[in-house]
């Protein structure tokens, strides 16, 4: 399989939120790429510069880091063009990857304004280097810029950051220096294009947790009161872990619980609403193995939420 190593820069609109295309917020304006073979050798390049049609003129903000001119964006080539191209350099069976998730986002964002979605189809497994790179070097947690990366691995650094081909070399680069055994036990999932249906609910299982991502909902009541979404099995074993604490919302998108495996010990699950372009709700969930500590801490966070809404009706 091959792989295509991909970073965009995107405009958003120059004169304030409040004016901006809220199917668009960030236009793309550039796109570069490395393609590499399974042994991670280089094999060619690609580069476009988009003409923009909805935010013509350059943020200050986007000015200031890309390195382009509103006359470099005119002699640009339309984004439908632009994509197909790179669909086309791409070849229909690679595995893409990026410095951190946003970039496979906003692409589909992209396509999606232009009819172009049906070119790719999702949910998308891709590899996000910014974090096989924390967990390499660093913590599971960790995220760090890209520069900050080169540094650390002492790549020469004889192009300019924050352009699409320069940032997919250093990207692609970095992708060739992590061990192969943690690429292929830590791939990401883009839920841009989120399930619809049951069947096409993902169950993914890594190192010391798992994931799963449900269908859609039309309310967070309804999404946990869904035998999936509140089940917790190991990730280890995958047994039917017992809960120790039931899942309980901490105010907004996410819901946690404790639970306990008898041969891998306590585990903590999260739970974390999100909201499709269609404003349907759907549930990504990962339970992992956690320390006592950490059992109890989210006991202490229950607790803590607890006393604020008692506090609250006393002052009612």
């Amino acid at each position: 399989m091959d792989y295509v190593i991909f970073d965009l820069e995107w405009n958003q609109c120059p004169y304030g939120k409040g004016k901006e295309n809220p199917k668009l917020p960030f236009e793309i304006i550039e796109i570069g790429a490395v393609k590499m073979d399974g042994e991670r050798n280089v094999l060619g390049t690609f580069h476009r510069i988009v003409k923009p049609v909805v935010y013509q003129h350059l943020h200050h903000r986007t000015r200031e880091v890309v390195g382009l001119t509103e006359e470099d964006l005119q002699n640009g080539i339309p984004f439908a063009q632009a994509v197909q191209e790179f669909f086309a350099f791409s070849g229909g069976a690679c595995m893409f990857g990026t410095w951190g998730p946003g970039d496979l986002t906003e692409l589909q964002r992209n396509m999606k304004f232009y009819n172009l979605l049906s070119l790719i189809r999702g949910p998308i497994h891709f590899y996000d280097v910014q974090k096989l790179f924390a967990i390499q070097y660093e913590t599971m947690k960790s995220r760090r810029a890209l520069e900050y990366a080169a540094d650390f691995l002492h790549l020469p650094k004889d192009e300019h950051f924050h352009q699409a081909l320069s940032d997919a070399k250093y990207t692609a680069d970095i992708f060739a220096r992590i061990d192969m055994d943690v690429v292929l036990a830590y791939d990401s999932i883009d839920v841009y294009q989120n399930p619809k249906s049951k069947k096409e609910e993902i169950h993914a299982v890594y190192n010391g947790y798992t994931k799963f991502i449900s269908r859609e909902f039309d309310t967070k009541e309804e999404a946990m009161h869904d035998r999936e979404v509140c089940s917790t099995h190991c990730c280890i074993c995958g047994k039917t872990a017992r809960k120790r604490l039931r899942w309980f919302s901490a105010g907004g998108k996410n819901y946690y619980c404790v639970a306990w495996c008898p041969e891998h010990g306590y585990l903590k699950g999260k739970a974390r609403m999100k909201h499709s372009d269609e404003g349907k709700l759907f549930v990504v969930k990962t339970i992992r193995i956690s320390s006592e500590q950490e059992a109890g801490e989210i006991r202490q966070k229950k607790e803590n939420l607890r006393k604020k809404r008692n506090q609250k009706r006393k002052e009612m």
